[in-house]
Formats: structure tokens, C-alpha cells, sequence
């Protein structure tokens, strides 16, 4: 699933994979929006120092993303390093859906989970050479059922599906197969794979509140798991990621090729300093924070539950890197990556302000 932003679109490569995801996906708006990208992909592509395409998703764990957007942080960074940097900004859902873009050239910058980055730095290992650049924060996932007999994983069956935004590749899913390594062995990790559905948050999250779908499970990401249990007495947490991660951990993180952060240092610096920023910003100021997210996204999502989430102590706004490498190795160790990491800096860029990552 993909919208285009308010903030006009300037890469004709994203409105390639913009009108070809349309056109995998119709829908009744997909003639108009077809109009309106044949209009603009005629303008000739160019790509400099001064210029990034950032690609995100659905959800709280944006947040940071929200505020640089918002205050314009990579322009005001941009400008003390001597250069007007151009921001654009697309949405996407799911991780596969985010690695086709960055790898198209259609984006330079993709928001997605810690499974997403690990597979596609293993798929471009010695040649795109794609790494994160930040963390974007450390939130619990939680696997939501709306079935009362469904307490733990064990419990689905062939009649249940499991909505999560990518099958296979997002990290909710990668999480879950990690759950099923530890319940019945890392040959089963699997086990569950043919049961789950790729499915963008916001609709899964109106499946499980309404009830009376195929789906019983969403494995979803804030606030939206928070609104399933709050509007539907049925729905319960079946799996929760920091238990299975071993504590808390980074989920959502950002990552480009070497190429683009060679190719673009200043933008590149601008980008991560913005980032720090943000995080600041929404750690002193939670309230300015949920306003910041319900301006950005157009949300009607409760301002309460919003600061609750942000101030939950579970959860922290950092840009460091938390806890990623057990998952990471899990992959390589059942199969799904071939390289096997044995830092997160392998898979990280250095970048000084990360600090002390894991």
C-alpha cells in the first residue's frame, strides 16, 4: 500500500514505483491518482548532494520522523552545514514493499523493522551495501487476538490469520517465527509462516476490533494494538516482542545504501543530527509530541493514549540502536540471511551520535 505524501514528490523513479504499485493494487481513487502522477513523470530525475526521499510507515514508532518533518529539522540542519537540502517524503506499508523501493533508487532513506534492514543488507552484502543509519526508537509489539481461545501461538490453527505488515520479511513476522524457533525448535521456525497475511496496520487493526473476519491476529505496533484492546473486549495480547527479544529492543529503524551516504555527506549528517533533535524534543516535550503526531498523520487517534504511549517507560525515543543483534543472528542461523553478523555495527553505518548500540 502506498500514499503520496502532501509534500510533492519530485523523483521520477518513486513515481514509477508509485504508478506500478497502483496498478498491482486498483483501486477506485486509482484513476485519479494515475492522472496525476502521468502529469509529473515527465520531469527529468536528478539526484544530488541536498536532496533525500524518505520512505515510512504507519504508526507511533514514525514519531521521530514526524517531529524532523514537522519543524523541518533536516532543512535547519542542512543550512548550518552550507547546504538547502530538499526533503521529500513518501508512505509505504510493509517491508518488502519498502526494500523494493530503496533498492529501485525510488527512495534514499527507508523506515521499517530491524527483519527488513538485516534482509536486505544480507541481499546487497559487498555491493549496494545497505546499512542503518539510525534507530527510531525501542516500542513493544504486541500480538493481538480477538478469539478468547487463542492465549498463546500454540493456539491458531488453519482456520486463523494473522495480519502483520509483510510475510516473511517485516519484523513482526520475523518475531514470530523467532517465538515458533523457541516453542517447537529453529526447524519449525516457520511453523506458523502459511497462517499469516500481509496486511497494512490500520486495516488489520479495524479487523480485530470489528471481529467476525478470518483474521485473529493482528502482530501490529503502536498505537493501533492499543486501540484493538481498548475498543474490543475480546482482544487480548498473545505475544509480546520484548519477551521474546529478551527486553526491550529497537523497532523501527532506518537504513540507505552506501552509496547515498557517500555520495551526499552533508545531507547525510543533516539528516542524523535531525534525528537526535527530534528525539530530544520528544522526550522533553511528550504533549507537543502527540500534537505533532495527530497534525502530521491527520489523526483522529486519542491524545491521551498518545502520551501514555510516549511516556510509557517501556518505551524510549533514541536513535541508538537496542538490542538488534539477536535477532539478527537468529536469521542467519535458520536460513533466511546467509551472512551471519557478529556486531551491530555491521549492519549499522558509524555514526558517532548512535553511540553505544546492541
Amino acid at each position: 500500500m502506498l500514499s503520496v505524501s502532501p509534500a510533492p514528490l519530485r523523483s521520477t523513479s518513486l513515481m514509477r514505483f508509485a504508478l506500478a504499485s497502483l496498478l498491482r493494487h486498483p483501486t477506485r481513487l486509482t484513476r485519479v491518482a494515475l492522472m496525476g502522477l502521468s502529469c509529473i513523470l515527465a520531469a527529468p530525475a536528478a539526484h544530488a548532494e541536498g536532496r533525500v526521499r524518505i520512505a515510512e510507515q504507519f504508526g507511533i514508532v514514525y514519531l521521530l520522523l514526524n517531529v524532523v518533518r514537522d519543524q523541518q529539522l533536516i532543512e535547519q540542519e542542512g543550512r548550518k552545514l552550507g547546504v538547502d537540502v530538499k526533503v521529500d517524503w513518501a508512505r509505504l506499508s510493509g517491508g518488502a514493499a519498502i526494500n523494493d523501493a530503496l533498492l529501485s533508487g525510488a527512495i534514499d532513506v527507508a523506515g521499517a523493522g530491524v527483519g527488513p534492514l538485516i534482509t536486505v543488507w544480507d541481499r546487497t552484502y559487498g555491493r549496494q551495501n545497505v546499512r542503518g543509519v539510525a534507530s527510531l526508537g525501542s516500542l513493544p509489539y504486541y500480538l493481538v487476538s480477538n478469539d478468547p481461545k487463542i492465549r498463546t501461538i500454540a493456539d491458531f490453527t488453519e482456520k486463523d490469520r494473522i495480519a502483520l505488515p509483510a510475510v516473511g520479511v517485516s519484523v513482526q513476522s520475523r518475531v514470530l517465527q523467532y517465538a515458533s524457533a523457541r516453542l517447537w525448535g529453529d526447524s519449525a521456525f516457520d511453523r506458523l509462516d502459511k497462517w499469516t497475511q500481509t496486511m497494512s496496520h490500520p486495516d488489520a487493526a479495524a479487523a480485530i476490533i470489528a471481529g467476525g473476519t478470518e483474521i485473529t491476529g493482528h502482530f501490529g505496533t503502536p498505537p493501533f494494538q492499543e486501540q484493538e484492546l481498548a475498543a474490543n473486549p475480546r482482544a487480548h495480547i498473545v505475544l509480546d516482542s520484548y519477551e521474546v527479544l529478551g527486553g526491550p529492543s529497537s523497532a523501527t529503524v532506518l537504513y540507505a545504501t552506501e552509496k547515498f551516504r557517500n555520495d551526499n555527506p552533508k545531507t547525510y549528517r543533516a539528516f542524523v543530527l535531525a534525528l537526535a533533535r527530534a528525539a530530544d524534543f520528544v522526550k522533553r516535550q511528550p504533549d507537543a509530541a502527540a500534537d505533532t503526531y495527530l497534525r502530521v498523520n491527520q489523526s483522529k487517534t486519542d491524545k491521551k493514549l498518545l502520551v501514555s504511549l510516549i511516556t510509557d517507560p517501556k518505551v524510549n525515543f533514541s536513535i541508538t540502536p537496542q538490542n538488534t543483534l539477536g535477532l539478527a543472528q537468529f536469521m542467519q542461523r535458520v536460513g533466511a540471511v546467509r551472512h551471519k553478523p557478529t556486531s551491530w555495527k555491521d549492519y549499522f553505518f558509524d555514526e558517532p551520535a548512535l553511540g553505544q548500540g546492541s
